[in-house]
């Protein structure tokens, strides 16, 4: 394993000398709130299947965009889905 570190896992706001590990990255409050918010949408998009029939399509639609939110913001705006390569 290389021990440089690349200018993109420094964390430039507070100190050029410190590196942003995903240990580090948030505090654990944040880390708990964000996990809710998103097993929440999770657990709605299930919740919506339970309103499925065959003559009522919107609880399958609602099911679908729950759970494409739920995977889809923590991989897109909290911007962990470009950081396979930085450790």
């Amino acid at each position: 394993m290389s021990s440089q570190i690349n200018a993109s896992s420094r964390d430039t706001a507070s100190n050029a000398d410190s590196v942003r590990t995903p240990q580090n990255e948030n505090n654990l409050a944040t880390s708990v709130i964000l996990f809710v918010v998103c097993f929440v949408l999770f657990l709605g998009a299930i919740y919506s299947l339970s309103f499925l029939t065959l003559g009522n399509p919107w609880p399958m639609a609602a099911c679908l965009v729950l759970f494409a939110l739920a995977f889809w913001i923590p991989q897109t705006i909290l911007g962990r889905s470009d950081s396979a390569g930085e450790h």
